[in-house]
């Protein structure tokens, strides 16, 4: 059975001759019972102090779970972004290498396409100085024949070769 301040102030010693002097052991006891009552009062602050700090202690335990469970779930989401990010990125390069692709494809047609356009350019120009150089040499010799024809005195509308001449540029033009 615990003892209370009331206990020890209430308390009552039996008395016998040459016993202790009364008003000596009431004055000692209300100072044990005031300590006692103070020290009683100090263990109950103390216990509810421990309890709100144990209740403390619990929230802040709380929390560190929470927080370390939201650092995990932050890190993974981390982790997340970063394989997404890449993903993105990788399939950006493979579109962009598609594309690079596709221009150099065409780059190639076209530049073909133009060394054909080339090709059949300095064919034509082959066979226009092939005709033109023809057409010159079929003039040439004409003149020289009307020239010698004149110089020999023969008339050159004799023998037809001025009418000849005359439907050839005709159809030349």
């Amino acid at each position: 059975m615990r003892l209370t301040p009331l206990d020890i102030q209430n308390h009552r010693f039996a008395t016998r001759m040459r016993g202790s002097d009364p008003s000596e052991v009431d004055a000692f006891l209300r100072l044990v019972a005031e300590d006692f009552e103070g020290l009683i009062r100090e263990s109950d602050s103390l216990r509810e102090q421990v309890r709100n700090l144990e209740n403390r202690v619990e929230d802040l335990s709380a929390n560190e779970r929470a927080l370390r469970e939201t650092l995990v779930t932050a890190q993974e989401m981390s982790e997340d972004l970063k394989r997404t990010a890449m993903k993105e990125a990788e399939l950006t390069i493979s579109e962009a290498e598609v594309k690079g692709e596709k221009i150099l494809d065409a780059a190639h047609r076209r530049a073909a396409k133009l060394g054909e356009d080339i090709r059949e350019l300095k064919g034509l120009r082959t066979r226009l100085g092939s005709a033109l150089r023809s057409n010159i040499e079929t003039h040439l010799s004409l003149v020289v024949s009307l020239v010698e024809d004149a110089e020999a005195g023969e008339d050159p509308l004799a023998d037809g070769k001025v009418a000849f001449l005359n439907r050839r540029q005709a159809g030349e033009a």
